[in-house]
């Protein structure tokens, strides 16, 4: 018999406790900083804020955000809160733009990170009798690590087959009996396609369960690889910088992902002020850290943006409830003056029967901002006549016009032209940047 939660004491804590456990824990964590941090320490000190002014959970207002910035110009180890020899191990993020972000964890750091995947993955139905298939890439990326961790303090049968090779993926789930799968979404559904392409009926398949993060995804998107795999598919949500994927989870309600709220605080606020909104109301998500050691961030500014809720969950949790990210504001395009999310666009593309298979290329011609949306088509097109395919193009370039109020041309090309990534997918080139 499967169980509920993995830690029913803490998941269904009263909001009293959970309030009283993260005040403490914040002040602990404050002063861990302000005493073994220059970048804190000089922060606080220049706004006027001691450790001790932290009296209630809503003084986390008066403590200076953190931003990637800040950890690339303290690279490698700047922001390190313990001496060297108490880190056991490193990783990093991707380091697209300028340096990568090093992050350290103590021992004490990994066994939290265990026990917060370990949560995510109960609350997926996971049991200790499942193979956790990991197909998030192992190295400096957190995701393999993450959720091996997890699937080891389960107790489960972890499979670490990293990314890539997807033949050799879908040889393991059939011949190994995989039951709950772990990567990003847009391998999950490429992972979809290529068992449909091998004729293989993935009903047959042990195959129950998905954790899919790391890059943002579509409740469209979300039903296709369901569909495809024939099973139930989660979000799990973390970033690099403070822990890994974990920090939230879904339960079987899927009504929101569960903030760890004993190692977390989570608030929304609004990017250009910077000043707290209400639950409900969508902002940029920044998180603190309140138990971390090695590497604990106060008032990161992730660029997501989101919302939360301290509704109580039907599942009967008390934990925060935070929103798939429904962009970055730093993956928000600006073309012509409108804001443009590439979800938007991955919801018309997927509400019209299409694979999330697209790109979108930004360019500026004579002064003005241009968008052009290249799609695979579906192979039942790609057998059409060329007047067939411009009115196709046509229409999904209407829908596109619709949501977002602003004109962007629409490219079909052919089914499996658009390079597919075993991590992140690369959704947006923005040549605009190369011309500024």
């Amino acid at each position: 018999m499967s169980q509920k939660y993995w830690n029913e004491q803490i998941e269904t804590a009263p909001r009293e406790q959970l309030d009283k456990m993260q005040l403490e824990r914040l002040q602990k964590t404050v002063k861990h900083v302000y005493d073994n941090v220059p970048l804190y320490r000089e922060r606080m000190d220049a706004a006027g804020v001691k450790p001790e002014d932290v009296k209630t959970l809503d003084d986390i207002c008066r403590l200076p955000f953190t931003s990637k910035q800040d950890l690339r110009d303290t690279y490698p180890y700047g922001m390190f809160a313990v001496p060297m020899e108490d880190v056991v191990r490193l990783h990093a993020s991707s380091g697209t733009t300028g340096k990568q972000i090093v992050v350290g964890y103590t021992q004490n750091d990994l066994d939290i990170w265990d026990e917060i995947c370990a949560r995510a993955l109960v609350a997926a139905g996971g049991t200790k009798a499942d193979k956790v298939h990991v197909s998030y890439g192992y190295g400096l990326f957190t995701g393999g690590l993450g959720l091996h961790g997890g699937a080891s303090k389960l107790g489960a049968t972890c499979i670490p087959v990293s990314s890539g090779n997807t033949a050799r993926q879908i040889t393991i789930l059939q011949d190994f009996g995989s039951d709950i799968l772990c990567c990003t979404p847009s391998y999950a559904m490429y992972i979809g396609e290529e068992v449909e392409k091998a004729g293989i009926d993935s009903s047959k398949l042990p195959l129950r369960a998905g954790i899919f993060g790391a890059e943002p995804w579509t409740e469209e998107m979300r039903r296709q690889i369901e569909k495809k795999l024939n099973i139930k598919a989660y979000d799990i949500y973390g970033l690099t910088e403070i822990m890994g994927p974990g920090v939230s989870y879904e339960c079987e309600c899927q009504k929101g992902m569960h903030v760890n709220e004993d190692h977390f605080i989570i608030e929304i606020i609004n990017p250009d002020t910077g000043m707290p909104v209400p639950d409900g109301e969508q902002g940029e998500i920044v998180f603190s850290c309140i138990t971390k050691e090695a590497f604990p961030l106060l008032r990161f500014r992730t660029k997501d943006i989101g919302v939360i809720t301290h509704e109580k969950c039907e599942c009967g949790r008390t934990f925060v409830r935070m929103s798939k990210p429904r962009g970055r504001t730093d993956d928000m395009l600006i073309i012509r003056g409108v804001n443009v999310f590439p979800s938007q666009i991955e919801t018309v593309v997927l509400r019209m029967g299409y694979a999330p298979n697209y790109q979108l290329i930004v360019d500026r011609v004579n002064n003005l901002d241009t968008l052009e949306v290249r799609l695979e088509m579906t192979p039942e097109l790609f057998s059409d006549v060329t007047s067939e395919l411009e009115a196709t193009q046509r229409n999904i370039a209407n829908e596109l016009k619709n949501l977002l109020g602003v004109s962007a041309k629409v490219t079909l090309v052919a089914p499996g032209s658009i390079t597919r990534s075993e991590g992140k997918a690369v959704r947006v080139i923005d040549h605009r940047k190369l011309h500024d």
